[in-house]
């Protein structure tokens, strides 16, 4: 049954010896978009605020970060009309520690195009005016058709990597034929130039999304999520490569992300199959199925909001379930092995059919909110964490 969550948190508090209790509260930053295929959060402009990016059909944009809740978060637009089709994905990271953040994105989305390089698929770095509340220069990278997902990667010696994952492999036919290339990009030290890149085959069909596998001042590999299941790759001596080592196998799935129970306890969290109705939490040699009742779940992520030293689960889906409900929910665990939970609304006065979200502290007090976009509610939101310390 889903209670309040300042009230399960309280609970919390009095049973288990917890300090804190903590609830969100929701506020509408933009009702006008589009679809809002991907946010992204970063300092855009170098005043030591995070702000909110989004990637949305024809337009990539930023909201200014006012420093202060229920203050108007101005809008930029960063690119407009890049491509015929729309825009897909958006990473945004400071690569070369100025204060400011780096930006690609990926579009001509035409995932029914398999074939044509032309018609589908597109990579782009925007290169940053001075004045970044301007328009940006798109310069174009090597693309694969279907591009769908990507992040900046860290490499060993400090410097870092764009990773771009497409859905399909080239003249793939349902998520059957050759396997999907993952680009692999170096930052070249004059970004207008061409950027040098490896293709990485890994023998999946029908991927979906990565993360990221990073512990401060290293990084452990790269997770891919997709028709197999999830799958390790690791950077070594010849470069990028599958590892062998699957966090999930023959079981299909859309999102993926790690997480920690405490005492260098891990799990995995992922929503089965390709924007599936499970969220599933992996750890040791346990599945848990912590909710079977969405209907296209297509946002995911892992973090420790409560400051309770084991991270909590955050999962929104974008189409109506059985009880007509959309939204994103918050699950907080209660034993070491991970196979306890329990389902929490957010916030319930906010509608949204959630496309994208991750975590950000927004505000500078150390604890973590959630940015969402909404693509049939044409909304982009945050979640202010309320937590009592």
């Amino acid at each position: 049954m889903k209670i309040q969550l300042l009230a399960f948190m309280a609970f919390l508090s009095a049973e288990r010896g917890f300090a804190q209790t903590a609830t969100f509260n929701g506020e509408l930053i933009d009702d006008k978009i589009s679809i809002g295929y991907g946010v992204a959060q970063g300092d855009v402009d170098g005043d030591g605020k995070p702000d909110i990016l989004l990637a949305d059909k024809k337009e990539i944009v930023w909201y200014k970060n006012p420093g202060k809740k229920g203050q108007p978060w101005t809008k930029y637009v960063i690119a407009k009309d890049l491509t015929e089709q729309d825009n897909v994905c958006i990473a945004a990271r400071d690569i070369d520690g100025d204060g400011k953040v780096e930006i690609a994105v990926g579009a001509q989305w035409n995932p029914s195009e398999t074939k044509n390089l032309k018609q589908s698929g597109a990579v782009f770095y925007l290169a940053a005016p001075d004045d970044r509340t301007q328009a940006w220069e798109p310069v174009r990278l090597h693309h694969e058709v279907t591009i769908h997902r990507m992040q900046w990667v860290k490499k060993a010696d400090g410097g870092f990597q764009l990773a771009v994952l497409p859905l399909h492999g080239e003249g793939n036919a349902a998520g059957e034929g050759v396997g999907v290339k993952l680009i692999i990009f170096d930052v070249p030290e004059n970004r207008k130039t061409i950027w040098g890149y490896e293709l990485v085959e890994t023998n999946m069909h029908m991927t979906h999304n990565m993360q990221p596998m990073e512990v401060p001042g290293r990084i452990l590999g790269l997770s891919i999520a997709g028709k197999e299941g999830v799958q390790v790759f690791l950077n070594g001596a010849d470069g990028w490569a599958p590892s062998g080592n699957w966090m999930v196998a023959g079981s299909g799935v859309g999102e993926i992300r790690t997480g920690s129970l405490g005492k260098n306890q891990l799990f995995t969290a992922a929503i089965e199959p390709m924007h599936g109705s499970s969220l599933v939490v992996y750890s040791k040699d346990n599945r848990t199925v912590l909710t079977d009742k969405i209907k296209e779940g297509h946002a995911l992520a892992c973090a420790d909001f409560f400051g309770q030293g084991r991270d909590q689960v955050v999962m929104g889906w974008r189409n109506p379930n059985v009880l007509g409900e959309t939204g994103v929910r918050i699950f907080v665990g209660s034993d070491p092995e991970g196979k306890k939970w329990q389902e929490y609304v957010l916030d319930e006065k906010i509608k949204i059919a959630c496309e994208d979200l991750l975590p950000a502290d927004l505000d500078g007090d150390g604890d973590l909110d959630i940015i969402a976009s909404g693509r049939a509610t044409h909304n982009v939101v945050v979640y202010w964490n309320q937590r009592k310390k």
